[in-house]
């Protein structure tokens, strides 16, 4: 568990006290930032991607992952970014050696999706991370292209976007995402808080584009019959 330490807001001068919230990694384990108890945090006054988002390391497997960067909302409107020190290594690797005499233990299967409640656009690519790395891609990370709406992220082999706007995703945004994808032969999937229209959701059928519909509790939902095959057998 992340230790809590004191935060002491640069604008009112409050004081509270904050842990360091973690987020499963795609071996299970929790990963979280390591926060800075000796360092005054920062206002947040402009949003940028490189700024919202920080590189930490699995202390089990060592994989490396972006996640939130972690920040606290003081009663007197300031939102805070708290500093952080230099992540933990990796601890052992267990040994996955055969031994003499016996055998590998079977696989259980995938664990339960755990996500994050929505309550913010950087909220909804969060989770929608969280759920690319549940199915398997471990290499998720920011798109280099924008997208037409929303925010693209990228893994090995796929393009995913995500809208987090009030308007239902439209067909054009569907075959954008599809146009650009075939271009780095990848594939595609897209995610939306507010659904798709009915000419989206009949492009993507026939394009073969999985869609998702993010609910408030962070957990993507299938909306055709690709995005129940994709949530089903995983990356």
């Amino acid at each position: 568990m992340s230790e809590s330490v004191p935060v002491r807001c640069p604008a009112c001068r409050s004081e509270r006290h904050f842990t360091a919230p973690s987020y499963p990694c795609a071996c299970g384990a929790p990963v979280a930032a390591v926060l800075d108890a000796g360092a005054a945090p920062t206002a947040v006054v402009h949003r940028a991607w490189d700024e919202d988002w920080v590189t930490l390391r699995c202390g089990s497997c060592g994989r490396h992952g972006q996640w939130p960067h972690p920040e606290l909302g003081c009663p007197c409107g300031t939102v805070l970014r708290l500093p952080l020190t230099e992540p933990p290594g990796p601890g052992r690797a267990p040994d996955t050696s055969a031994k003499p005499g016996t055998e590998p233990a079977p696989v259980s299967g995938r664990r339960a999706f755990r996500s994050v409640a929505i309550r913010t656009a950087l909220d909804a690519v969060t989770a929608a991370a969280l759920y690319l790395r549940w199915l398997g891609y471990g290499d998720v990370r920011r798109a280099d292209q924008r997208p037409t709406a929303g925010i693209g992220l990228a893994a090995r082999g796929l393009l995913a976007q995500v809208d987090p706007s009030v308007c239902p995703a439209a067909l054009r945004d569907v075959e954008c995402l599809w146009l650009t994808a075939m271009t780095r032969s990848a594939d595609c999937v897209y995610f939306s808080l507010a659904g798709y229209g009915d000419d989206a959701r009949a492009g993507a059928d026939r394009l073969r584009v999985p869609l998702f519909v993010l609910d408030l509790t962070g957990t993507p939902q299938p909306v055709n019959a690709a995005a129940a095959a994709l949530d089903a057998r995983g990356a």
